[in-house]
């Protein structure tokens, strides 16, 4: 144990005194929270309506209540045209000069109230609309327009009301149950992505620079069980990796309230922390989840790295590695609850189900265990693999 120690302090000493390594591991945190950051306003602004903007509306053969309704709820004319100029309001529509277009019959408010659904051997009146749903203007014209006819259209034949007076329309999702299911969405695959580019940055400076070096042939032929020093470069990769995937998760989960839309709508739901909405548990399975997915995947990029002959080769070689991360993280966006305890077992998919479960707060405490449990198997295989390796003269000294 002492030697391990040893070779764990000289990998912590390597790292802490490279102000180079420090400043690109916290890089891709820092970059993340500034994208993150900057996305969510520019999103918003882009599909958010102008707020000093005055729809131009054009309707033919429009009733006079209809009419009025819409100049009084949005403060604009609708203007009155002719079926002649139709094409020519769908064309303003098309280059963005005018937001709405609504046809009506003649006759509509005559016809809408003599129709009857029972009796009636001919299709209802039709009111028909158009919009550029590109133009963020001329969508919210349509949605106020169709709010507006949809109320119109209730006021004739009011048999019945749904949800009246009801909070939140009867919704009986909660804030952070919307919150939970944006970030279990996302964060298992953007987190095993982080985890793997970090672990991948320290063992391929750690193992294969060190051999492209030199250094790593004196430390095998040193007094130093080659066993030793497999264990002590994995775990103290582990830990480094750890609190690289711990910054950038941080950042990650600091930078959501505005990428999901920060002042707006959208920016509201997240008045609540998200911080609140997990509790001491929920963290505790996440960290191990975290350590033990790292401990995989340290061994997993430490055999690639040992195979290699320099940093390059080896970056190269880690590629589809990076595939199988990515494609692991994609299988957490879909899907509905839990899969099978068997599915847990797998290496990599059991850990996104296990961070998926737990961040969307329906998990089974001992498939995450489970999870857990398999990826500490496969990181022992892995250092078995790598002592192996540390062993084998051929793989260590080709140069």
């Amino acid at each position: 144990m002492k030697n391990i120690l040893t070779i764990m302090s000289k990998e912590f000493a390597r790292f802490f005194g490279d102000r180079r390594m420090i400043m690109m591991t916290i890089m891709p945190a820092i970059l993340i929270y500034a994208i993150y950051s900057f996305m969510g306003p520019a999103m918003h602004s882009a599909f958010a309506p102008d707020a000093d903007h005055t729809p131009r509306i054009y309707a033919v053969n429009a009733p006079e209540s209809i009419g009025q309704s819409i100049e009084q709820y949005i403060q604009t004319r609708v203007i009155g045209i002719n079926e002649s100029g139709i094409e020519e309001a769908k064309e303003k529509i098309n280059s963005k000069q005018a937001d709405l277009l609504m046809i009506f019959p003649i006759g509509f408010d005559d016809a809408a109230l003599a129709y009857d659904v029972h009796t009636a051997d001919s299709p209802a009146p039709n009111i028909t609309i158009y919009y550029n749903s590109t133009e963020p203007n001329s969508q919210n014209a349509f949605r106020v327009a169709l709010h507006l006819l949809d109320a119109y259209e209730s006021s004739l034949a009011n048999k019945f009301d749904i949800n009246r007076n009801i909070e939140n329309n009867g919704d009986m999702a909660s804030t952070e149950d919307f919150m939970a299911n944006i970030v279990a969405s996302m964060l298992p695959m953007m987190l095993l992505i982080f985890l793997y580019s970090g672990c991948m940055g320290l063992a391929l400076e750690s193992i294969t620079g060190e051999k492209e070096r030199g250094t790593l042939a004196t430390l095998l032929v040193s007094p130093l069980k080659r066993r030793e020093l497999a264990i002590g470069k994995i775990l103290s990769l582990a830990v480094l990796s750890f609190l690289a995937g711990a910054v950038t998760a941080a950042a990650t989960i600091l930078s959501l309230p505005n990428l999901m839309g920060s002042g707006g709508e959208a920016g509201d739901l997240f008045d609540a922390n998200i911080t609140e909405i997990y509790n001491i548990t929920d963290y505790a399975l996440l960290a191990f989840v975290i350590l033990s997915v790292l401990l995989l995947l340290v061994a997993m990029i430490s055999i690639v790295s040992a195979f290699s002959k320099t940093v390059k080769e080896a970056g190269q070689a880690a590629a589809p590695l990076m595939i199988l991360v990515m494609v692991a993280g994609i299988s957490g966006m879909f899907g509905t609850g839990q899969p099978d305890t068997v599915y847990f077992m797998l290496p990599l998919y059991g850990s996104v189900q296990s961070m998926g479960g737990i961040f969307s707060r329906e998990y089974s405490s001992l498939n995450v265990i489970i999870a857990c449990l398999f990826n500490l198997l496969y990181a022992g295989l892995g250092g078995f693999v790598l002592t192996k390796m540390f062993n084998s003269e051929k793989v260590m000294f080709s140069r």
